[in-house]
């Protein structure tokens, strides 16, 4: 397990019991009593946690982990989606693309694409994102047109939200939205935690001709507190090879295509 993934579980860990000892966090995590004494330093630190004698609490800030802290989980089906993703995508197309974890990976997939890189300075792609982090991989490319929404930034998913955010995404037409959810079920649709992020990424999907939302296997079948879109207006889900057959069969019959890779 590496550092940032077991930083990860760690937080997780707290966000689910509130509190922790280093004993039980050292013998959850598998590691040395000093391991988990150094890391709960490190997260204490960038204020993630607050350490108490033999131990940690939640700390002053609501819990969700920041988009670093999340990228090692899903790692290798995140990528294999991002790559499926990214072939989708003609050259000349206007995609939108929101932040989170996945996305991230498509963003990267898109700006090493050689037949994209072979058109010199040409425009060969306009991106449009709310997500900084994405908009600052993207923009060092010559060959990718990048608009970036206005709003205020988040600092857990570094996606641009709230009105300026969706006073943009309202006035643009786009080919193809590509969505990160938190979470995507047959009946309530793909939902985020945050009901801003969810605004955004919900007016990206209304402006698109195709949604493609990518969720790993984890995220098939819950719930979250706001709605992004419906099932109906999803185009293509791409998932990865995990995924329950029935949840699938239930995407299909509603019009979804289902990609698992």
């Amino acid at each position: 397990m590496g550092t940032h993934e077991r930083w990860t579980r760690l937080l997780e860990i707290l966000g689910e019991k509130g509190q922790v000892g280093v004993a039980e966090a050292a013998e959850l995590l598998d590691v040395s009593a000093a391991t988990v004494r150094r890391d709960m330093e490190e997260l204490a630190r960038q204020q993630l946690l607050t350490r108490t004698r033999g131990g940690a609490v939640l700390g002053g800030v609501s819990y969700e982990l920041p988009l670093r802290y999340k990228t090692g989980r899903q790692a290798d089906e995140k990528q294999r989606i991002a790559r499926a993703a990214a072939a989708l995508i003609p050259p000349g197309a206007v995609v939108g693309v929101n932040g989170g974890t996945t996305t991230s990976e498509v963003a990267r997939e898109l700006a090493t694409r050689a037949d994209l890189a072979e058109r010199g300075g040409a425009t060969a792609l306009t991106v449009v994102t709310n997500a900084i982090n994405i908009a600052n991989e993207l923009a060092v490319r010559p060959y990718v047109k990048t608009v970036v929404t206005g709003g205020v930034a988040r600092p857990s998913s570094y996606e641009l939200t709230g009105p300026l955010a969706t006073m943009v995404l309202q006035a643009i037409s786009l080919d193809y939205a590509i969505l990160g959810v938190n979470t995507v079920d047959p009946r309530f649709g793909a939902a985020t935690h945050d009901e801003g992020e969810a605004s955004a990424n919900r007016a990206m999907a209304e402006r698109a001709q195709t949604v493609v939302v990518v969720a790993d296997s984890t995220k098939l079948g819950k719930r979250s507190f706001a709605q992004v879109c419906e099932v109906a207006e999803i185009s293509v889900l791409i998932t990865d090879k995990d995924a329950p057959q029935e949840l699938v069969e239930r995407f299909v019959s509603q019009g979804v295509e289902v990609t698992c890779v």
